[in-house]
């Protein structure tokens, strides 16, 4: 009776947050609701890096992490395409020269159609080349000299670097902090927060990547779905606060309510 009152109350929960998220998406559709991101200094950097690359006549890089598409570093590896979508639009905006390199073979046609496209939107279908998104190893440390080297040689003058990384992070933005390009990092993965935080201009901590792609477009569909999904956190957070209180006065209702 337990087990089965546990999946009926969870199978609830599931319905009132989904319920909660379509219906804020649909009210920011409409425009009668507009959730606000507060501002991310490090997301209004990426145009000053993009200029100052233009300024200096370098490229830019970006790199979105060696996550792959399909495990658990998948939601980070779509937010950094997301910001790709972003930077390259930029670039063509600006007629500079942008570097895309990839780790994961299922990654890379997702990044040049992604850039592809990005080019066909800001009317400049003539910049995408065949070597503007490079796919170098899906070797990790293969991949970490490949980023490295190409730093080196072209000189970057910004380097993005927006997904999940992991050992090779302070390899990039040590290798970026060498050639003196500006750096704007973003990463779920908290364990590498550290070494961007220490050599990179500006960092984007764990759910700031994700929320990148609604700050940096305002499309209203992504806005409404992340300010829904803070309605349900806050939600979880005061039936955390309450059933707390109730378990310190040893009424376990809703740790009756959602044992399994």
């Amino acid at each position: 009776m337990t087990i089965m009152a546990g999946r009926v109350t969870f199978l609830f929960t599931v319905l009132i947050m989904g319920a909660i998220v379509l219906i804020g998406v649909n009210m920011s559709q409409a425009g009668k609701w507009t959730p606000k991101i507060r501002r991310l200094a490090g997301l209004d950097a990426v145009e000053e890096a993009v200029g100052r690359a233009t300024e200096m006549g370098a490229p830019v890089h970006f790199s979105p992490g060696i996550g792959n598409i399909s495990d658990d570093s998948a939601p980070q590896t779509f937010a950094g395409l997301e910001v790709l979508a972003y930077v390259t639009e930029l670039t063509a905006k600006y007629n500079t020269e942008i570097i895309v390199t990839i780790r994961q073979p299922n990654v890379f046609p997702l990044a040049q159609e992604i850039v592809r496209q990005s080019y066909l939107a800001a009317g400049r279908p003539d910049m995408f080349q065949e070597d503007t998104v490079q796919f170098l190893s899906s070797e990790q440390f293969a991949y970490a000299a490949g980023v490295m080297g190409i730093m080196n040689r072209r000189r970057i003058a910004a380097n993005l670097m927006m997904g999940a990384f992991w050992a090779e992070s302070l390899l990039f933005a040590e290798a970026g902090a060498q050639v003196g390009a500006i750096q704007v990092a973003g990463t779920a993965a908290m364990a590498q927060l550290p070494f961007f935080v220490a050599a990179c201009d500006y960092t984007l901590i764990g759910e700031e990547l994700y929320a990148a792609g609604a700050y940096l477009s305002q499309d209203k569909v992504k806005l409404g779905s992340i300010g829904s999904q803070d309605i349900v956190k806050g939600i979880t957070m005061v039936i955390i606060l309450v059933g707390s209180l109730l378990a310190t006065a040893d009424i376990t209702i809703i740790k009756d309510l959602l044992s399994k």
